[in-house]
Formats: C-alpha cells, structure tokens, sequence
C-alpha cells in the first residue's frame, strides 16, 4: 500500500526519571512535535530505548500517547522483536490503543533467513489491520532486508513501506526500483534524508527531528514541492547538527540536546550511558553553531 504518510516522521526519545516513564517531559516532547508540523510520531522505536522497558511500561505509554497527540498527528508504535510472537503480541496491542500504524525492526540477533523475514513480516501483518512499515537497520540487528526480499514484503496488503537505514545507496535505489508501485520509501538514517527524498522516498523517520521538527518537515516540503536548491541549502546547514546527534550510539546524543534545550529528558537507561564529556562538548558545539538557545 502506498500513501500512509508523507513528510517527516520523528523517532522519539522516551524520557525517563529514575524509576518510570517521566510522562509529564513526555506531553511537552509531543507538543514540541506538534508546534513543529511533524506529521507522524513514532514511538518505541529504536530511539524510545523499548529494549530496556517492561511490557507493562509500553502498554502504559501508548495509552498516554494516543490519547496526547489526539489526532494532530499519526501515531506510530514500534513492535519489531527478536520474538515473532512477542511481535504480533505488540501490534495487536498497539492496534487496539489506537495506533495509526506500526514500525517492525526486522528480527535481531537470531539471524532469520531472506524467507525468514518475509514470514516474520506476513505473521505480523495478518495480526492487524493498520499499516506496517519494515524497518531494515542491520547495523543495529545484523540482518538486512535485501531489495528483492523487500519486493516479496511490499506484496503484503498492509505493509506501508521500508524504513530504511541501510546506509547503502546502491542498494536503497535497487529497492526504490523494486517497490515504487507498490509501497513508500522513508529514509531512516538523517544523514541519507535529502537523497533518498531526491529519489522519491515519501518522508523521513529522523532522530534529528527531536530537535528541530519544523526544519527536518521543511526539507521534506521543499523537495516535494521540486524546490531542491532551498533543500540543498537547508540540507547543508542541517547536517553538522546531524552528524552530532550520532556522535555516540543513538539515542544518548539526541537525549542529551533535549537536556540542553531545557527539556527534563533525563539519561537513558542501562546498559546505555550518559554521553561523554568530549562528545558533550561536540553536540553544544554543533547545537550553538545551528543558532539553538540551550536551557542549560
């Protein structure tokens, strides 16, 4: 299926204190989302630290989010397991929360054949009714959705498209070659944004958006309204301040510049540490240099 969203999506942190879910940072985050023109939050994706939360935990933040964005915007929720069941068991969920849609990592660590993912992909498609969109990040889970897999993939009704975050351009133009007519493209990986939009990706999924929603929904607009020169531009000054929200493992960079922006984000949870001095010293860096106002 094609056309579930166009524009940018924003991968949120999930702020945390030191025992729970800090829900009250977590409304001011979507409303931070909202003001910027976001399209679509996901949340419980790699940037929400859901590997490190209770099933409890999940349950209760999608409850509070759908009922917080209202439908000012789509809702998205991570599902993806190394555990088909554990997988299906969440879209269903999610599904009867509310969600708009889903966001499925491909199976990490266990290391599932081609036809394991397209299995994996069909049990949980055939679970709800809502859109899914694959999510290929095998730097993260150490398998890859190759583009004739992803073929196989866009024939399932409800899949909405692939996420992707390969990191390999050859490879992403094989699959946009593969999947045009039959599903949406989003870049995954910020520093890809402007090509893989270039190429007809329908909208970004961006971790850099926590920051600054309302540029990284301006790239998207500027290229789909063939105005590349102003994208090429915004582009440019966009990506120094991309670059440092991955100077360390995602989500702890991205964290700390909500901390620095005055939003009570907190640190990510164990085994994920609070960023190092020197890298904290290169994302303030790159955050002034952008024209940000830190809180703190």
């Amino acid at each position: 299926m094609k056309g579930f969203f166009q524009g940018s999506a924003t991968a949120l942190i999930t702020p945390f204190n030191e025992t729970s879910v800090n829900y009250e940072v977590l409304g001011e985050l979507i409303e931070h989302q909202i003001q910027g023109g976001t399209d679509a939050i996901v949340f419980l994706g790699t940037t929400g630290e859901p590997s490190t939360m209770s099933f409890e935990e999940e349950h209760v933040l999608m409850d509070y989010a759908v009922k917080k964005v209202a439908g000012r915007a789509k809702v998205i929720f991570g599902c993806g397991s190394n555990n088909t069941a554990d997988a299906v068991m969440t879209a269903k969920k999610a599904e009867r929360y509310g969600a708009d849609g889903l966001l499925a990592v491909t199976p990490y660590y266990n290391k599932c054949t081609q036809n394991g993912l397209v299995e994996y992909y069909k049990a949980i498609c055939q679970a709800v009714s809502i859109p899914v969109i694959a999510y290929n990040v095998p730097g993260r889970t150490g398998v890859e959705i190759q583009p004739a897999t992803m073929a196989k993939i866009a024939e399932i009704p409800n899949i909405a498209g692939i996420k992707d975050a390969g990191g390999n351009m050859s490879k992403t133009m094989e699959t946009f070659r593969l999947v045009r007519e039959k599903c949406d493209v989003y870049s995954g990986e910020d520093a890809l944004n402007l090509p893989i939009l270039a190429c007809g990706g329908a909208g970004v999924i961006s971790v850099l958006s926590n920051v600054i929603p309302a540029d990284v929904k301006k790239l998207c607009t500027l290229v789909h309204e063939g105005k590349m020169q102003e994208a090429i531009a915004l582009n440019d000054k966009l990506l120094p301040l991309a670059n440092a929200c991955f100077v360390e493992v995602n989500p702890i960079p991205v964290k700390q510049a909500m901390n620095l922006l005055g939003f009570n984000a907190g640190n990510p949870r164990a085994p994920l540490t609070k960023i190092e001095p020197q890298n904290e010293e290169k994302l303030r860096t790159a955050m002034k240099n952008y024209g940000l106002e830190m809180g703190v």
